[in-house]
């Protein structure tokens, strides 16, 4: 558990934008993969794919129930901050920056569809390969480039609204 639960936290993390919410969630995954470890079969893939299509799995469940909740919520909300690494190599200047840029990249994932979302995560945060995201999500590997593909450019005009240029 202890190799697995970080991932399991940034992937809940990135989704919801909350880390309260994500540590609950983790532990929700954590508990249903106890409860399901016996329908793991290695044939169909590596565990940390498996696991994280029960991540998955949980975090639209999750979605579906708490939609009514976000409908109703302040668009005026302040999205926590991602966390960064304490870094002796980085001036506190450059810390500063850095986490401002992460809180806007985090406000701007929350505003792409989860189906892009996701694809976005599990691609360039967590680095999985295609043919991971494609078990973990269960479509055409074709359709996860295509959602990356969607995501990143939708992603980059929300930044660009949002006033973040690129370096």
């Amino acid at each position: 558990m202890r190799q697995h639960n970080r991932r399991v936290f940034n992937i809940c993390y990135r989704f919801t934008g909350n880390r309260t919410e994500a540590e609950d969630l983790t532990q929700d995954v954590f508990l249903r993969i106890y409860r399901t470890l016996a329908s793991y079969r290695s044939a169909h893939g590596g565990f940390a794919t498996w696991m994280t299509s029960v991540t998955r799995n949980l975090l639209i469940d999750h979605y579906r129930r708490t939609k009514r909740d976000r409908a109703t919520d302040s668009l005026d909300d302040a999205m926590p901050v991602v966390e960064n690494k304490e870094s002796s190599a980085r001036r506190p200047d450059e810390q500063a920056l850095l986490g401002e840029l992460s809180g806007q990249v985090q406000t701007a994932l929350t505003k792409l569809s989860p189906e892009l979302r996701e694809a976005v995560v599990l691609r360039d945060l967590q680095q999985l390969e295609y043919g991971e995201i494609q078990k973990v999500l269960a479509v055409p590997e074709g359709t996860v480039k295509s959602r990356i593909n969607r995501g990143r450019i939708e992603l980059a005009r929300i930044l660009q609204q949002m006033g973040v240029r690129s370096a």
